[in-house]
Parts: C-alpha cells; structure tokens; sequence
C-alpha cells in the first residue's frame, strides 16, 4: 500500500538529505509524481555492508510512497573502481570475480527491496540492470568521441573525489569513472525515464556529470540528491568492527554482532541511527533519543532490535536480543545458545593450542599483535578470569565443560565448544 504524503519532507526531516541539484523542484516532482530513479552499487565485496544500506532504506522509503527504484550493480563501473573517498586505487579483480560478487548484492538487495514480477512493467517494482550489459562492450573510440567530448578535464580536476587523490596519484583508468556512471545515468534516463540519480555525499561530482550530460545529449533535465554518510557525531564513518566492515551477510557478520554493534553505539549516535536505520515514527525516535543516563540503553536495544530486524529478520532479532541478556544478566529469558560459538576438534587440543592463535582464528582480533596486546591491557578473559600470560596454551583440560566463554574488552563474548 503506498503511502500518502512527499517522501522529499520525510528523507529531510529524518536528516538523509544533503546536497540536491534543484530542490525545489524534485520536492514537487516527488510529491506530484511516481518517479523512477536509480542508485548504483559497484560489487568490490562478496556482500554489502551496513554502508550501502544506508542506501537501500533509501529505496525502501521511495518504494513505500509510489516511485520506481532502479538498483543498479555495477559490474561494468567494477571493472574501474570509483576514486571518490579514496586516497589510494583500488584493488583490481577479474571480471568473474566482479561478476560472482554482482549476484551475491542480487539476493541481499532481494530481502529488501520489491523487484517487478517477470514481464511486469507496471506493477509498481524495481527495477534490477547490471552495467556491464552496456558498458563492457562499448567501442572505446566511439565512447570518448561521443561521451568525452563534453566533459572539461578542467573541471573535472577540482571535483573533490579527485582533487584528494591528486598528491598520491591519480590513474588514468580512475579518471574515466566519472564519464562511465554519467553515461549510466544517460543509459537509465534513455531506456527507462528515469529522471533522479541518488547517491551518497561522497558521489555528488559524479552524479552532477550524469545530469549534466543528460542535458547536453539530450536536452532534458534530469535532477541529483544526496544523502548523508552515517557518521558518528565526531564525523567518523560507522560501520567498523575489529573484523573490519559491518557486512549484511550473516556468515561474515553474524547477527548477534550486528545486533551488539548497535547496541553499544554512542549516546549520542542513538537519533541519527534511530532516524537513518529504522522505520520508526519521528515521536517515537525523539522520545528515545531524549532519554538520558542509564535510560537511554532502552533506546539503544531499540536501535539494535529494529536494525537487526530489518537486515536479518525478526526471529534473529528476538535470538540476538535474547542472548545479550543471557550475557549481561538482563533476564531469565535470554539463551546462551544464541551466543556467537564456534567449534574447535578435541584432536587440536592434543598439543594445546595458543589462546592468541585461538582469538585471531575465531575473528576476536585481527592479527597476533592485536591479541598480545588486548592481553597486556587486561582485556581478555576466560570463563570469568583475566588472560594474564599471552603465550598461554589452552589443552583438553580447559575444556571440561565441553566449552569456554571468552570474553575481549567490556562487551564482546565468543563461544568455543569442543567437538
């Protein structure tokens, strides 16, 4: 059912929006018309993070008041890399892996998102294309002649997605980025009318030259929005564990960590996330965000209940709810089995294994020196006792309860069970 009202008013009030090319007029234009518009995903990982979902609730919301997302992957773009926010070049790949990557987004964006039943063309869902269906084969020749003739080099130097790249070096393989995901746009606007491109802050020059180039090739006039970067309120990017990125998968984040790492954001983090994350009405979010002291870890289980639903569904909600109160003594009804847990063979116990070799193994830290170093700071624990020797070897004995609960810093608990 779609909703009444202009998505423009509650993408503003929520605080996604940040720079628009004509603002006005896409706030009437979304509020008189369905529109169809596009954002575009480059597959660089085998899933997405909690990044690009800032992204699809985007989509989600527009899909809810009537407009037509078009989810773009970009297996072409890929094949590139895009510079912006970057300060060096990206890691090349091989067009197999960027393809293989290319389906895994598919099937996230699927849980998300409402695609067009096959053969449907008004029914009201998105719309899936993949870039590389027109960008792979194009006549390079051809494509400067007819795309590049109107960009300015110039210009295109103090766009900041390659004014910051300009002290370390930028490629001329990066420079074309901005030409190829405007002739995205041109392609999109061609083939499905689609008047909007969105993106996040960092692709503001590249969406300006979509829309710029739409009116040059074809005398239309496309439009451009922006939205906000979820950033801590220190402007640090959030989505960083000591496993690295937040991933929408649940087999490289599981969901007990996503649901804990928005447990433990910072009191003053809880609106912006309530805002961006979650589907909350706006009285609710500001009844939570103003609770204060103690209280306000009411408002964060929200949060971290609500994310963890949208991503992974409502009964890993409820499990990882569950077990953050069996862990922090919150109440009888939480389950340690929902406590991240792996598994470790009694025949590798023979010899012992190195307690910082197990945590690095497991995902708790990064490298070896991290663990050395979670140890000499007292930050490691197991089964209620401080890890105090660092080349402390853990043998069948430590197991004779069938497994151990180790815990690293104030919050983050792992499961090892023999088997």
């Amino acid at each position: 059912m779609v909703q009444e009202g202009n998505v423009f008013d509650v993408l503003k009030e929520r605080g996604f929006i940040r720079q628009t090319t004509h603002e006005e007029e896409i706030r009437k234009l979304l509020g008189e018309e369905k529109v169809t518009f596009y954002i575009g995903f480059d597959p660089t990982a085998d899933s997405l993070h909690v990044g690009h979902f800032m992204q699809v609730v985007i989509m989600m919301w527009m899909q809810r008041y009537g407009h037509t997302p078009i989810v773009l992957v970009g297996g072409g773009t890929a094949m590139v890399g895009d510079p912006s926010g970057r300060t060096d070049m990206r890691r090349m790949m091989t067009r197999d892996t960027i393809a293989e990557n290319g389906k895994q987004f598919e099937k996230l964006f699927e849980r998300f998102i409402r695609f067009r039943e096959d053969g449907g063309d008004k029914d009201g869902g998105a719309i899936g294309v993949n870039n590389a269906d027109w960008l792979l084969d194009l006549n390079y020749v051809e494509f400067i002649r007819g795309i590049g003739r109107h960009f300015s080099v110039n210009k295109m130097l103090t766009a900041e997605c390659f004014r910051a790249r300009m002290e370390k070096g930028l490629s001329f393989l990066e420079f074309n980025y901005m030409l190829m995901q405007s002739y995205d746009f041109l392609e999109l606007y061609r083939r499905y009318e689609c008047k909007m491109q969105f993106g996040g802050d960092d692709q503001w020059s590249n969406i300006l030259g979509g829309v710029d180039l739409i009116r040059r090739e074809t005398g239309g006039q496309a439009y451009g929005m922006t939205f906000a970067l979820l950033t801590t309120s220190e402007g640090k990017k959030m989505g960083k564990t000591q496993a690295g990125a937040l991933w929408l998968d649940a087999d490289k984040t599981p969901p007990y960590d996503f649901y804990q790492y928005w447990r433990n954001v910072e009191d003053a983090d809880v609106r912006n996330c309530l805002c961006m994350l979650t589907f909350l009405p706006m009285d609710e979010i500001e009844r939570l965000s103003a609770l204060k002291d103690s209280a306000i870890n009411e408002a964060k289980e929200v949060l971290a209940f609500e994310a963890t639903k949208l991503v992974h569904g409502e009964e890993e909600a409820i499990k990882a709810s569950g077990a953050a109160r069996a862990l922090f003594g919150a109440g009888a009804d939480g389950n340690m089995d929902d406590v991240p847990t792996s598994e470790i063979g009694r025949a590798r116990l023979a010899d012992g294994i190195g307690v910082v070799t197990l945590i690095r193994e497991i995902g708790l830290v990064a490298s070896n020196g991290e663990g050395f170093r979670a140890i000499e700071q007292g930050g490691l624990s197991i089964d209620g006792e401080k890890v105090t020797d660092p080349k402390m070897m853990l043998t069948d004995a430590d197991f004779e309860k069938g497994g151990i609960l180790i815990k690293k810093g104030k919050k983050t608990y792992h499961r090892i069970q023999i088997v």
